[in-house]
């Protein structure tokens, strides 16, 4: 068992190695980071969506920007669009849960605000229909994916595509690259 366990941190290891030699996306890390401190100041908001494990992540997120990361400072408007489960549950129900965040954010989103999704394969519908809604309302998207990017490789204005076809390892990433741009925002954000 003590090799397996060797043997998953070396996979992970190899994974952020990758990500260190990816110039392009380590680029885009930089062009999120100044996306999300002007939509901050101009006074919009981010929303973050994803299902399972991506779910997790994306209130995580979320919860880095509305509370604090590092500095103990005052909130900054971000939340995770599947937090209301009576909405969830309702709209699954009543239309498809393909429609869960694209409804939400054709009803509250503004241009200028900015829509992060979470997909490992990049092809979540569900994702995919909120980053459609999202482009019809000029809200910016920023999508977490893994190596090929799937459908929302093309419909993403800022991709993360994670080199990598393995679930765990890239929502290893997923949260490495999320926090880079949290800790980032924050510092921008609130300099002295």
């Amino acid at each position: 068992m003590l090799e397996d366990i060797k043997k998953i941190v070396s996979a992970s290891i190899a994974v952020k190695q990758k990500l260190l030699s990816e110039e392009t996306l380590l680029k885009t890390v930089a062009l999120v980071v100044d996306e999300m401190v002007k939509a901050f100041k101009a006074g919009h908001r981010i929303y973050f969506a994803g299902n399972g494990g991506s779910a997790a992540d994306a209130q995580h997120l979320a919860a880095e920007f509305s509370g604090r990361f590092y500095k103990d400072r005052l909130a900054l408007p971000a939340e995770a669009l599947h937090c209301n489960t009576s909405y969830l549950t309702a709209v699954a129900n009543d239309y498809s849960y393909d429609e869960i965040y694209a409804r939400l954010i054709k009803g509250i989103a503004h241009r200028g605000d900015i829509l992060v999704g979470l997909s490992t394969s990049g092809n979540s519908t569900n994702i995919v229909r909120a980053f459609e809604a999202a482009r019809e309302k000029g809200v910016i998207t920023v999508g977490f994916t893994g190596e090929s990017g799937g459908k929302m490789k093309t419909i993403s204005d800022y991709l993360f595509n994670v080199p990598s076809g393995d679930t765990p390892r890239i929502q290893e990433s997923h949260i490495l690259l999320g926090h880079i741009v949290c800790e980032l925002v924050e510092k921008e954000f609130f300099k002295s």
